[in-house]
């Protein structure tokens, strides 16, 4: 499997803030004693940008007049941010050609929205990346699949109405962003109460997959949050380290080019549930 990664993305903060350099530091570092290799990304363009994301919100990124208390102004976040998305990117051109790949990068994406940044994300990173897809392969179909424990809020309203485009999440409710409580269109939402086991979300993630497969999409996109771990302070569904490597397992059943791009996960046992769940994949 390729990975992308940057040490790029370690080398911002923002004091007490749950989205962290360590979070990535420390699944890089596990996932390199186990042997993954790691290729280095280049920051995407602002016309792979302007596709999912008004002008408005890039020049408030860039000038930091655009923010929340959740997603703060920081010195050049508009570089780190653009070298997410063209990480993404990346990530979803190289399946096309071979194997699953791995964007593993900060800021996180799925919450921005078209216009306002939220929740950690500055640019819609898999969003970005499903859109140059679908501009480059007029005649092809993308899905992206969102198994953080927090609604995309934003790649859904990005993507929503786009024939050529399903979205699918499975997330905790009630939960932020307080979205994601009914299906609408091409949006397939699955809210879990607090407290969701392997088993059933297991089962629900069957389902998922078979909407998935019913809509045959010649590229599948993974938001790949881990925050439904057990352990998890921000989030409090019920998922062992276990329970990713039958994700992983799962979603390759789909056998569909997929990439995965990082999103959240905030327990200190992020780097395990990661490499299981990338185990899960290979297998």
């Amino acid at each position: 499997m390729k990975i992308f990664f940057s040490p790029e993305c370690l080398s911002y903060h923002s004091p007490g803030h749950p989205e962290s350099p360590e979070r990535i530091r420390s699944i890089h570092e596990h996932l390199k004693e186990r042997g993954f290799t790691f290729i280095e990304p280049q920051p995407c363009s602002e016309e792979d940008i302007l596709r999912v994301h008004s002008r408005e919100l890039l020049t408030g990124v860039k000038t930091g007049t655009l923010f929340d208390g959740d997603t703060p102004p920081i010195p050049r976040i508009e570089h780190f941010a653009s070298l997410s998305g063209g990480s993404a990117i990346l990530a979803s051109e190289t399946v096309l050609e071979e194997g699953a790949a791995f964007s593993l990068m900060r800021p996180p994406g799925h919450h921005a929205t078209r216009t306002r940044v939220m929740g950690f994300c500055y640019f819609n990173n898999i969003a970005i990346a499903a859109a140059k897809y679908l501009e480059n392969n007029t005649n092809e179909k993308v899905a992206v699949l969102d198994i953080d424990c927090h609604h995309g809020n934003g790649t859904e309203e990005i993507l929503l109405g786009k024939t050529s485009a399903l979205y699918v999440s499975l997330h905790q409710s009630p939960l932020y962003p307080g979205t994601g409580l009914e299906s609408r269109e091409n949006a397939l939402n699955f809210p879990l109460p607090p407290g969701t086991g392997e088993d059933e979300y297991l089962k629900i993630l069957e389902t998922a997959c078979k909407e998935i497969t019913d809509f045959n999409p010649s590229l599948l996109g993974i938001s790949a949050g881990f925050d439904t771990f057990q352990e998890d302070p921000l989030t409090q569904l019920d998922l062992e380290i276990e329970t990713y490597g039958k994700i992983g397992k799962t979603i390759a059943g789909l056998k569909k080019p997929t990439f995965i791009v990082m999103e959240g996960g905030y327990s200190a046992k992020l780097p395990e549930c990661v490499f299981e769940f990338l185990r899960g994949l290979e297998e």
